[in-house]
């Protein structure tokens, strides 16, 4: 697969190629089908025709109109919206028989904004041989505020790397949040502006993405200050407790049965755990490996999830913050735990 600066190249080509892959992170996937749409109609392909391959889609109608003369114009674009990365047996057939006979003056696009190793099949590599495949993933942390940046400097505006790594913690990883507070500090300030953390501040407005999974993240990674921010964030919007709980239980069961496992690797793949996964999970292990550890926490998950539901006495908002502290920091869970 291609990554996002070789798709940058890609777009120049002339003729353009009959089918394309773009899977990844969704506003980059928005954006590179769009660009490549754009392309097209340059090229001449004037008629676009979108299809949304959900759960119940017919993929006959994508086999009909791949074969169908066009009634409107000579050069046609299909855009295909398959978010679940799974076209299934009826879809992976039509889209291999579509890339064995790919339609003359036609363009089949395909975006999907679940990706892993795992979707790679027969399907994807029939594209990969007649066409382009492309995955497009989002900055790492560490590279948040240059993407940033770069995107500020698209725009005409400028700031100091005190402001972006604000910005960077701000919106936690959300690149539409991130696009958006862009957008709207290009239109609020002058261009050719070099803005400041100072302003940056006044002007935008705190969009982080307050969600469970990146708590799951931070606590296993050992980022007890981005774990308290998440879970304040997400109490703060009146998130449910209890399904947060249900979600810790099964992931320190997972820690509990890597720790207590003699090949981590066979056990991870039998958690069905990716890369970037195994590697959190190897971290947390760092700090803690004995596997009654991460029972005990079980146990202690348990009983707040007691407390959330009335069923036993204490504030369950505050023992989950001592909770999650314990796991960030092993040393500190023998003061902490009560259970």
């Amino acid at each position: 697969m291609l990554n996002a600066r070789a798709w940058q190249k890609e777009l120049t080509r002339d003729p353009l190629q009959s089918v394309y892959l773009l899977a990844g992170e969704e506003l980059l996937i928005i954006e590179a089908g769009d660009a490549l749409c754009r392309r097209a109609r340059e090229l001449g392909y004037t008629e676009r025709v979108s299809m949304d391959a959900g759960s119940k889609f017919d993929w006959n109608e994508l086999a009909s109109a791949g074969a169908a003369l066009s009634l409107f114009a000579t050069r046609r674009c299909f855009d295909l919206r398959l978010p679940s990365g799974r076209p299934g047996r009826k879809g992976a057939e039509v889209i291999s028989q579509w890339c064995a006979h790919p339609p003359a003056d036609t363009i089949l696009l395909i975006r999907c904004t679940t990706w892993s190793r795992k979707h790679a099949a027969a399907w994807s590599r029939a594209i990969e041989q007649v066409g382009i495949a492309v995955q497009l993933t989002p900055p790492s942390p560490d590279k948040m505020a240059a993407w940033l940046g770069e995107r500020l400097r698209l725009r005409g505006l400028d700031a100091d790397a005190d402001a972006l790594n604000w910005l960077a913690q701000r919106t936690e990883g959300n690149l539409l949040a991130a696009t958006q507070e862009i957008d709207k500090l290009a239109i609020l300030c002058p261009a050719s502006s070099r803005l400041l953390r100072t302003t940056l501040e006044t002007l935008v407005l705190d969009s982080a993405r307050y969600d469970a999974f990146g708590l799951v993240d931070a606590i296993l990674l050992g980022d007890s200050s981005r774990a308290m921010r998440v879970l304040r964030g997400l109490r703060a919007e009146g998130e449910d407790l209890v399904p947060l709980l249900g979600l810790l239980v099964s992931q320190l069961g997972v820690a509990s049965r890597l720790a207590g496992a003699t090949d981590f690797s066979a056990q991870a793949r039998l958690e069905r755990l990716w890369s970037t996964r195994q590697s959190q999970f190897r971290c947390a292990l760092g700090r803690q490996g004995n596997a009654r550890f991460w029972q005990r926490l079980m146990v202690w998950a348990g009983r707040i999830d007691r407390m959330s539901k009335g069923q036993a006495h204490g504030n369950p908002w505050i023992e989950t913050e001592r909770l999650l502290v314990a796991i960030c920091q092993p040393r500190a869970a023998a003061g902490l735990a009560k259970v």
